[in-house]
């Protein structure tokens, strides 16, 4: 049975290691399951030009309710952010490091599915890396549509925005998301970092991945 709230993620669970990628060794924290193993979410940080990194509250926040559900959840560093190696490429090669990032999930956990989050850009680096991935689902917070190319996505994909936003306006996601005829699901009163409404984000994701 699914759970009906989130379950914080024990100290126990939490793996930090450097695997190889594209440009150089990748650091990534995994928070494993174990047994009640049922996918592989994979979180992506907003743009490390403006200081994103594994441990932003977004993203951190979206890893619980992922763990809760039996998700590997697995949070890299963008190549030269933390001990990842390599030097920003404005969001292509942060796509090759996310798709080694999910390559290694595989061959580890093995062929489970595979759920794509991210925040901010790298919510944009997520919508490159489903155009050459298969995924299970995609779920997006305040995707920094208006900075970057921000590609089209799978119509059952989760869409969580700020009313307002003061980094993407919500009417540049608005503008996004409707020749796609895709849903977005706006939190009233919030900003871009989702600032006193990190558990109204849990409360939005966990059902949708219950689903």
């Amino acid at each position: 049975m699914f759970p009906t709230e989130v379950r914080p993620m024990h100290p126990s669970t939490l793996e930090r290691l450097l695997i190889d990628g594209p440009a150089g060794k990748i650091e990534i924290d995994i928070n494993d399951p174990g047994s009640s193993r049922r996918g592989i979410a994979l979180i992506a940080h907003p743009d490390p030009v403006q200081g994103g990194t594994k441990d932003n509250k977004v993203v951190t926040t979206l890893a619980k309710p992922f763990f809760s559900l039996g998700y590997v959840a697995i949070r890299p560093n963008f190549r030269g952010v933390g001990a990842s190696e390599g030097v920003h490429d404005s969001g292509h090669g942060e796509t090759d490091d996310l798709l080694a990032v999910a390559g290694y999930a595989k061959r580890r956990f093995g062929e489970l599915p595979v759920l794509l989050a991210g925040f901010s850009f790298g919510g944009f680096v997520q919508t490159r890396v489903a155009q050459r991935a298969a995924a299970l689902r995609l779920v997006l917070v305040g995707p920094a549509v208006n900075r970057f190319p921000a590609q089209a996505v799978p119509r059952n994909t989760l869409v969580i925005h700020g009313e307002y936003d003061e980094v993407v306006p919500l009417a540049a996601v608005l503008d996004w998301a409707r020749p796609q005829n895709l849903p977005v699901v706006v939190v009233p009163g919030c900003g871009h970092f989702f600032h006193g409404q990190l558990g109204v984000l849990s409360q939005i994701v966990l059902p949708w991945c219950r689903c």
